[in-house]
């Protein structure tokens, strides 16, 4: 006897049928409970995952591009003169993309 192996299975069948109607007689949420809980998840949007707030500021020095370095057109990292292997139209490469 041959087998369809597309089929769904009979209680894969059933289980679809069940949750379907499950789904129609399940009473749906109201508006006003909706926007409750979309109000609280706002508050929560500024904890840490600990549940603390952190209201700081990250602090970074940035240090311009010296004469002897370039940035490399293909992965964009800065780079020392001697890692540059290639020029094309203005474009300096390094020896890891071009390798």
């Amino acid at each position: 006897m041959a087998t369809d192996y597309d089929e769904l299975r009979t209680d894969v069948k059933e289980s679809q049928n069940d949750s379907l109607e499950a789904l129609k007689t399940a009473k749906a949420p109201d508006a006003k409970s909706v926007v409750l809980e979309l109000d609280e998840a706002d508050v929560l949007d500024g904890l840490t995952p600990g549940g603390e707030f952190i209201a700081e500021e990250l602090v970074v020095q940035v240090i311009p591009q010296a004469d002897d370095e370039f940035t490399c057109y293909s992965c964009f990292l800065v780079r020392h003169r001697s890692q540059k292997v290639r020029e094309k139209d203005g474009h300096g490469y390094c020896i890891e993309c071009e390798g």
